[in-house]
């Protein structure tokens, strides 16, 4: 097992030359230059992203409708929770040769195989999720619960970390996160609520990951993305996947909602995000985008027709680069729709 910090890559040299360049151009705009939100601006995004999306990426688009400007009050937001949890789990699932869906209806958990055991890219709600879907679930894609030697929790709410403490105990897990989301969970959390399992404890093999951090396990290398926007501290990973004897880059996008209430700022970090991460994907030709929620990638779909598909069909989870780029754009545009919003308030 290795972990490098911060690779000193041409790509990634290149990718924040380009977003330093792209942020100087912006700081150079004159008043005059900047178009005022409105409510023609608004239209205008939701309609580029409207455009963006087509018909493949149109579940994105739940995105352009208006946010909350503040949470809902506890007890909205448990019985939200409650049926959200509710929901009958799909069955686990092969998306490629060596990444496998071993999660709930509402939030999704990836398992990444190694020639050196598993990493594991999030661990659902609670424990009870965390035995029965996650270690269940690779039982019976004939994977060994024991072989999970990361748990890489894409960002600090509790649907994603939830079941990381049983696993971590368990099996001796290391638990990676970013350095802002474990902070916000080892301070105050941006959405508590008893009906997720409490916060990892930050223990001394434990992970807090910069942006470009690489995960290495055997084969296999995870690049680390930060993408902040639906917490400061959201991981992005790409890792190579395989599927008929052919090498695809992949991205998980690691927050997708604006569930933070009124904050122009986070909102624009978001943006940024969207435009960083479409830099990446062009430059590193990634043409698979999976979520941690099937609601925005149709992994479930997607994964039912892999069931029906003969051996060597088309995998439907390789949509291709210019989709990838798309999908960053229908985010960003949303994003910038519901910024504008907000300002008008």
């Amino acid at each position: 097992m290795a972990f490098r910090k911060n690779p000193r890559t041409l790509l990634l040299k290149t990718t924040a030359l380009a977003a330093v360049a792209a942020f100087l151009q912006g700081c150079a705009q004159t008043p005059a230059q900047q178009t005022p939100p409105s409510e023609a601006t608004i239209a205008a995004h939701v309609a580029a992203a409207t455009r963006d999306a087509g018909t493949d990426l149109a579940p994105l688009l739940a995105l352009c409708k208006p946010a909350p400007a503040a949470q809902p009050p506890q007890a909205e937001m448990d019985k939200g929770l409650r049926a959200l949890i509710d929901k009958p789990a799909p069955p686990p699932g092969k998306a490629f040769d060596n990444l496998y869906f071993v999660g709930a209806d509402w939030v999704s958990a990836w398992a990444i195989k190694t020639s050196d055991g598993i990493i594991l890219i999030d661990a659902l709600n609670n424990q009870m999720e965390a035995a029965a879907l996650i270690e269940g679930g690779m039982r019976r894609l004939g994977l060994d619960p024991a072989q999970i030697k990361y748990v890489v929790v894409t960002h600090g709410h509790g649907d994603h970390y939830g079941g990381a403490p049983y696993l971590a105990q368990k099996y001796r897990a290391r638990v990676v996160m970013s350095e802002a989301d474990w902070t916000m969970t080892e301070t105050k959390l941006e959405f508590a609520t008893p009906i997720w399992g409490a916060p990892p404890k930050r223990g001394a093999g434990d992970v807090s990951v910069k942006d470009g951090d690489r995960l290495t396990l055997g084969d296999t290398t995870v690049t680390l993305y930060i993408t902040p926007g639906h917490t400061m501290g959201t991981i992005s990973p790409v890792f190579d996947v395989t599927s008929n004897g052919r090498k695809h880059r992949a991205m998980l996008w690691g927050g997708t909602a604006f569930n933070f209430g009124k904050n122009v700022p986070r909102l624009g970090s978001y943006i940024d995000a969207t435009r960083r991460m479409g830099t990446v994907a062009e430059a590193q030709k990634i043409d698979v985008l999976v979520s941690n929620h099937s609601g925005y990638d149709g992994s479930q779909g997607k994964l039912a027709a892999l069931r029906q598909q003969p051996t060597g069909a088309a995998n439907p989870f390789v949509i291709g680069t210019p989709a990838v780029s798309r999908a960053l754009n229908v985010m960003g545009e949303c994003a910038q729709a519901q910024r504008d919003r907000f300002v008008l308030q």
